[in-house]
């Protein structure tokens, strides 16, 4: 089996991705960011992918939702990571001469108020490896990476300083994305992208309402534009119930009659890391 990432070697879906897959023998694809993660997938060169979608802190990751969309592909497990960030430098930088900190968009958000203490700028990076790549090859003490220990060990970088998100529960939630789907009987939970068939007011409340009246529970909603009309979206609802519960299946039959489009994105279970 081949399964593609988010490269380079040190970063937090390459944990991910090694613990998960940890009992099967893998060819591994790394890839210089999501999106190409999941071109891998649709273009058949892999045979599952592994993408972060949803940070505690930062929330959702749309880089990941919007290739979502652009591609028909499926959902078949949840992974759920503990994440701590570091500051790392190389050897012999303390933290007084750190004047640029390095790291992907979304982990540098999650240290948002660190680097503001820090009195540093800031420079977006694909990945948090490739950022602490980038800080081992530039080889001065005044850029810092923000990134894990796995990172450090693996780019032989120095930790000046540990856990420098924002808040102290951090984790970070991924999905396996694949073409050709394994059917999951014992689900715990589905994931339906909902386009209402007509613009009207209150339309996400009468959508929602659906899976309420039948004690449906919903873990994350995320709205994203149509395209086609400013102020028309489509919706991410997943739901704390596998696909083939009858309840389920009333709930997509009753949002089918009333004219939306539901399609299931994925039906799966919760691999906690």
């Amino acid at each position: 089996m081949k399964v593609a990432y988010l490269g380079p070697k040190g970063t937090f879906s390459e944990e991910a991705a090694l613990r998960y897959f940890s009992s099967n023998p893998i060819e591994w694809m790394m890839c210089e960011s999501i999106l190409d993660v999941l071109d891998a997938i649709k273009d058949k060169k892999v045979d599952k992918g592994i993408v972060p979608i949803e940070n505690s802190i930062e929330g959702t990751i749309n880089m990941t939702v919007d290739g979502l969309l652009m591609n028909d592909l499926f959902i078949e497990g949840e992974v759920i990571l503990p994440v701590a960030l570091h500051l790392l430098s190389v050897k012999g930088a303390n933290i007084n001469q750190i004047q640029e900190v390095w790291s992907i968009a979304p982990a540098l958000a999650q240290c948002r108020d660190y680097i503001r203490e820090l009195g540093a700028s800031s420079r977006h990076f694909n990945s948090t490896a490739s950022a602490a790549m980038a800080v081992r090859d530039e080889g001065k003490e005044s850029f810092a990476a923000i990134a894990s220990e796995w990172s450090a060990q693996t780019f032989d970088l120095q930790l000046i300083k540990e856990n420098v998100q924002d808040h102290t529960e951090n984790h970070t939630r991924f999905v396996i994305v694949t073409n050709t789907p394994d059917d999951i009987p014992n689900s715990e939970k589905t994931m339906l992208l909902i386009t209402p068939g007509v613009d009207r007011p209150g339309i996400l409340s009468i959508i929602l309402g659906v899976f309420s009246s039948l004690s449906i529970n919903l873990t994350w909603i995320e709205s994203r534009p149509t395209k086609k009309k400013l102020g028309t979206y489509r919706f991410f609802i997943e739901t704390e119930m596998g696909v083939h519960d009858p309840d389920m299946i009333k709930a997509i039959t009753i949002l089918e009659t009333y004219g939306h489009n539901v399609k299931t994105l994925g039906s799966y279970i919760i691999t906690k890391l």
